[in-house]
């Protein structure tokens, strides 16, 4: 018989993040720290009232797609190709820190369970892991998407998500899966060939459609999103690419498009009203915060100072290597913070392969928490000290 019971569990996420929502900016912070208490305090944690279901799921995992097609069309190409670079090296340099200060955790107090050399490794990548949907949802409500470290922290984080599939695949090859780090390569490299043109292709007829004067914009809309579905489902599927990559890639196909905020208009009603929030309340309900012992506060304590510091400070660094000044240095060392679902989920695999001491699993949810809570609250204050001007360093 069909249970109605997500009715109510929808109406409840809605509501809770509406609410601490408001009460956040009340405070002047961020809405979407609200929306990630809100998770928090009625999941298994706190009230223990909401539970992950999969329909909350497949409900949040749209939600996510749709909020990297949205910031894909809010996306300035020409900026983004000119930070292009120095996105690539801001990544690599805001990894070295959080890895090897992970491999250093994982040697001091891993009890020698499993594949001890791999675990510490392992470790090392989940540390630096980066929670890309946060941030832009953080950007955007801040109003600096399109700003020049908001483009660096966009593409950084990207690549950080590419550097990771590379290394868990590497991980998971040496455990004994038939898995090879070539066909992965190459995967990737013909997603961003394929999907790259279907995407100008896609452009390219829909800015004829555009200009059309008879045509119902409400096309355009559905025509979109189904693009946006397909490049998605087709980059997970073939080419074990991250679904919210191919989300990005669609929104970017039609950033240029002449009517293009009609179309983001619409997508950021229907993520406003129910996909975002459910999202958003979904990390909050997933974390299960363990019993807390002295082993876990002190754990915890050094797995988020390294979390925090080595993307501030190898961020932060890489960007002024590239021509950033230092007050967007700190933005974008700071906007690369936060870790989020896809590190949880990362961790449980982990544990499940033996590829992760089950002691390190409580530490890195409760890393999660502080740093979803904290970067919001960090990128407010860091962009609200001053005004920058808003120009790209050239680069050489």
């Amino acid at each position: 018989m069909l249970s109605y019971g997500f009715l109510f569990d929808l109406a409840l996420i809605l509501l809770s993040t509406k609410l601490l929502g408001l009460l956040t900016k009340k405070v002047r912070l961020p809405q979407v720290v609200g929306a990630l208490l809100a998770g928090l305090i009625l999941g298994p944690s706190m009230f223990n009232i909401l539970h992950e279901t999969e329909f909350i799921m497949q409900l949040a995992e749209l939600g996510v797609i749709i909020l990297m097609f949205t910031a894909g069309i809010e996306t300035d190409i020409k900026k983004l190709r000119q930070v292009g670079a120095s996105s690539l090296g801001i990544s690599a340099l805001g990894m070295v820190i959080p890895i090897i200060g992970g491999i250093m955790i994982s040697l001091f107090f891993n009890r020698g369970a499993g594949i001890p050399s791999l675990q510490h490794i392992f470790m090392g990548i989940i540390v630096a892991s980066t929670s890309v949907s946060i941030t832009v949802e953080t950007l955007k409500e801040l109003g600096k998407l399109n700003s020049n470290a908001g483009n660096a922290i966009l593409g950084a984080s990207i690549v950080d998500d590419i550097i990771c599939v590379i290394a868990l695949t590497v991980m998971t090859s040496l455990t004994g899966s038939e898995v090879s780090i070539g066909v992965v390569l190459v995967k990737i490299i013909l997603f961003f060939i394929i999907g790259g043109f279907a995407g100008y292709l896609f452009s390219k007829v829909m800015n004829q459609l555009m200009k059309r004067s008879d045509m119902d914009l409400r096309r355009f809309v559905i025509l979109s999103f189904v693009f946006c579905l397909l490049l998605s489902y087709c980059a997970e599927e073939f080419f074990g690419v991250a679904a919210i990559t191919g989300a990005f890639l669609a929104g970017l196909s039609i950033s240029n498009a002449p009517r293009k905020h009609y179309v983001e208009t619409r997508f950021e009603t229907s993520s406003y009203m129910l996909l975002s929030p459910v999202f958003f309340a979904s990390i909050g309900i997933k974390v299960d915060i363990p019993e807390i012992t002295l082993s876990l506060i002190l754990i915890s304590s050094v797995l988020i100072l390294i979390a925090v510091l080595g993307k501030l400070i190898g961020c932060g660094f890489g960007a002024k290597l590239f021509g950033y000044n230092k007050q967007e240095s700190l933005q974008i060392g700071s906007g690369m913070i936060c870790r989020g679902e896809v590190t949880l989920i990362v961790a449980n695999k982990g544990v499940v392969m033996g590829l992760l001491d089950p002691l390190f699993f409580g530490p890195i949810v409760i890393m999660v928490i502080v740093t979803a809570v904290f970067m919001p609250i960090l990128l407010k204050v860091v962009f609200a000290e001053k005004k920058i001007q808003d120009t790209i360093p050239i680069q050489d």
